[in-house]
């Protein structure tokens, strides 16, 4: 059984930030691993997108995905296809294609302005987020007919400040670039730092000026049952992780 989790905001479009309960995935991958670039086997891939497709009311071929690379790019997609770009971001105003991106404590950051007829999906972690990413999903939507005051943004599962320690060097990254981002991380063990993501995420949308956004407050770091976690895995020793979905469409 699929879990998905939704938000008033993006409504009435159909969208969700899956977790990874009701997937055919097994092992360190238990549940709904939708990762292609993952070491899980291609055929429980193929079937575990095959069942957020149907969820979504589309076909396989219409859940549009990029190869995720940390940028700020966007891109526009009219037609479903096999290909995929390297971006960490997407719009349409095209009814009947799904856009989709993968996470695991990275921010999954879904785009609507259901009046006008777009949406967008994005990638954002912190260089992404720290790069413009959202800022330029937002203003892709406007080139295709949203206004900036009717967009609504929703930060899904991503991992929590409480969880996300950062070193120095990280810290001193966002302050050069802007002082008051110190706001954003709060005291960790010895020099370390803790670093608020969706909290940053929230920023930048509003500080774009869109109609509304929100986090869902899932953390995928600590709820191992139903999310999966780079960071997790990788303080666990494991040799790989899941990838979450979260998906939009017209």
């Amino acid at each position: 059984m699929l879990e998905i989790v939704t938000a008033d905001a993006l409504a009435p479009l159909r969208h969700g930030f899956f977790t990874r309960k009701g997937g055919a995935s097994s092992g360190i991958f238990k549940g709904l691993n939708c990762g292609t670039g993952s070491s899980d086997l291609a055929e429980a891939v193929a079937i575990n997108r095959a069942r957020v497709a149907a969820a979504m009311d589309v076909s396989p071929d219409h859940l549009a995905g990029v190869h995720q690379v940390h940028s700020a790019d966007v891109l526009h997609v009219t037609t479903p296809g096999a290909a995929r770009p390297r971006a960490d971001a997407m719009v349409t105003a095209t009814p009947g294609l799904a856009l989709s991106v993968l996470t695991a404590d990275c921010q999954p950051v879904l785009f609507a302005d259901a009046g006008a007829g777009v949406i967008g999906a994005a990638h954002a972690g912190w260089r992404g987020t720290r790069d413009g990413v959202l800022e330029a999903t937002v203003e892709a939507m406007i080139a295709l007919g949203a206004r900036r005051a009717a967009i609504s943004a929703v930060i899904g599962p991503c991992i929590s400040q409480p969880a996300y320690e950062v070193g120095p060097e990280f810290v001193e990254t966002f302050l050069d670039e802007d002082p008051a981002s110190a706001r954003f991380f709060a005291g960790g063990n010895g020099d370390r730092a803790l670093f608020d993501l969706p909290g940053y995420g929230l920023h930048r949308l509003r500080a774009a000026g869109i109609g509304q956004a929100e986090w869902t407050r899932h953390c995928t770091y600590r709820d191992a049952e139903r999310f999966f976690s780079f960071r997790r895995a990788t303080h666990a020793g494991e040799a790989d992780y899941g990838r979450l979905i979260s998906v939009i469409r017209l």
